[in-house]
């Protein structure tokens, strides 16, 4: 028999560590490119969390954790104190709005350009993005990285640990650390990335080592139950080859149940795939899954509902959304009573612009008729 809306798992409250969540259902980190170039946070970023503030959680965006991990143009940081006054202003509207956040730390490694940081960016080994980069001029052809010395790798993760104390003090209940994505800590995880012959690279205990070194610096920084770490295996993007993902997650699981934050964060979960279940069963903490949903193409009519549901099924704690909550500021909501969802109107205005396609979509109380009955989305 075919659950009714109110009926679902995905509703009940569940908990994070010391956090009390009303849902199940995630926020998940989306990069949205409305900081200012500094990377201070906008008002206007405090608005478009505050109006998702019914997820169970919100995981803020991916922000740069030192001057050289930026990305791409207007992308948020946490590492000075300018940045950690912007976020506490996001941080105070979403709590005044009944929400709770993690800030979500990525460090790009090749993924950067000097003219979006000023830095020639760095990286495992000299291996370059194998695609041109966003800047503020427009695509450009990639650099090579410099390979990260000893030293290099010892102030990195000193780094994360400092912005994970920074992300505490704006008001953050914990953190995401970024290991996931073709970003600098998958780039270590990856053969194709990590050529190194040193403690770093080689055999999957190598590859492994900086990942779990930032996770237990950061559990040293602010305490386990703030920090969770998110994973993509299997992922191409960003031109990522792992070479062996079957090898390096269970391994990696392993190692970070050691270290004991609170959560793993799963991209593109599929729960019929073995590694799956192998590390629901290795992990012992919280596991978040974010579903395979496709990406460019419209989103599912329930928005991910189903799929969600199939992975609680399996062994997920909590589900992670993305798009979905981008186009529906009350997505809980509407996914609770089985409404229409707004579909997401213009790709191009996920990644820059103003209010257009980030804080412009109405939510069911905005499109209610004069007799008081909701109006499908989209019209």
């Amino acid at each position: 028999m075919t659950s009714t809306p109110a009926e679902s798992s995905l509703f009940e409250p569940a908990r994070l560590g010391a956090l009390r969540l009303p849902n199940r259902l995630v926020m998940a980190p989306l990069t949205r490119n409305r900081a200012a170039s500094d990377g201070v946070p906008r008002p206007i970023m405090a608005t478009y969390y505050a109006q998702r503030a019914s997820a169970g959680l919100i995981i803020a965006e991916a922000t740069t954790p030192n001057a050289v991990g930026q990305t791409y143009p207007h992308i948020p940081a946490i590492h000075d104190e300018a940045h950690v006054a912007g976020w506490r202003r996001v941080t105070d509207a979403v709590r005044a709005a009944g929400g709770r956040m993690f800030l979500q730390l990525q460090h790009g490694g090749r993924v950067g350009h000097p003219d979006n940081s000023g830095l020639t960016p760095v990286a495992p080994s000299p291996v370059p993005l194998p695609e041109t980069i966003h800047t503020p001029s427009g695509r450009r052809a990639p650099v090579v990285p410099r390979e990260m010395t000893a030293a290099d790798i010892r102030s990195t993760v000193a780094d994360f640990a400092t912005a994970a104390r920074n992300a505490v003090d704006a008001g953050f209940e914990g953190v995401e650390v970024h290991a996931a994505n073709g970003h600098l800590l998958h780039q270590f995880l990856a053969k194709g990335t990590n050529r190194r012959t040193d403690a770093y690279g080689g055999p999957v205990s190598g590859r492994i080592r900086f990942v779990v070194e930032v996770v237990r610096a950061v559990v040293d920084a602010i305490g386990p139950e703030r920090v969770g770490v998110r994973i993509s295996p299997g992922n191409t993007v960003n031109g990522i080859e792992e070479g062996d993902t079957e090898h390096i997650y269970p391994a990696l699981v392993g190692a970070l149940a050691d270290a004991g934050p609170a959560y793993v964060h799963i991209v593109f979960a599929d729960p019929d795939q073995p590694l799956f279940r192998d590390i629901r069963e290795t992990w012992p903490g919280t596991l978040i899954a974010n579903p395979v949903l496709g990406w460019g193409g419209p989103l599912p009519a329930d928005g991910g509902r189903r799929a969600g549901e199939r992975l609680l099924a399996a062994g997920a704690d909590l589900i992670a959304l993305g798009r979905a909550f981008l186009a529906n500021p009350d997505l809980v909501e509407r996914l609770r009573i089985g409404a229409p969802l707004n579909p997401v109107r213009d790709e191009y205005a996920m990644y820059t612009g103003g209010e257009t396609g980030y804080t412009d979509y109405p939510t069911l109380a905005a499109r209610h008729s004069r007799a008081g009955t909701p109006e499908p989305a989209g019209r």
